[in-house]
């Protein structure tokens, strides 16, 4: 893959007159890469999308989409041993990340109503029209002073006598 600078340099060389083999004599180049790029000019190349690479955990999501859809607390743990036992070869994560990217994303969503502490202390994290809705903005009531230091000796005040 040819760097915005190499490619450049290869048009500037081109343009300054040296000849394809020239050009990639001195930069270390093919000379197949120099006439592409002096074909292409400054148009930087167009990456398609990559096909997705096939996985170990392929062949066992139908697998793990049944057994949570039968018992849905079942643990990662769980499914990865149970995985094992059916010849399934790759790693715990790579049974999670399934877990998590292609079953839970089928998820409900619940709204939360009533103030939070929480939602309080970012409300100005949150957009607009999510904020209108939150109860936010309510105050905050006040916290007591912290005691700092040790503890007071049993049966004594919290002031000394004087």
């Amino acid at each position: 893959m040819v760097k915005l600078g190499e490619l450049v340099m290869i048009l500037d060389l081109h343009r300054q007159g040296l000849t394809v083999s020239a050009i990639a004599r001195e930069l270390g180049v093919d000379r197949k890469t120099v006439r592409r790029c002096i074909a292409r000019g400054l148009e930087p190349p167009v990456y398609g999308p990559r096909k997705p690479r096939k996985r170990l955990i392929d062949p066992f999501v139908s697998y793990l989409r049944e057994r949570v859809t039968a018992y849905p607390g079942l643990t990662g743990r769980r499914l990865w041993r149970e995985l094992g036992e059916r010849g399934y070869q790759g790693g715990y994560t790579a049974v999670t990340d399934v877990l998590r990217d292609r079953l839970l994303h089928h998820a409900v969503v619940i709204q939360i109503e009533g103030s939070s502490y929480r939602l309080r202390q970012h409300a100005d994290l949150m957009p607009e029209h999510v904020r209108s809705k939150a109860f936010i903005n309510a105050p905050i009531p006040p916290q007591p002073p912290r005691r700092r230091g040790r503890p007071p000796k049993h049966g004594a005040t919290d002031h000394p006598a004087g």
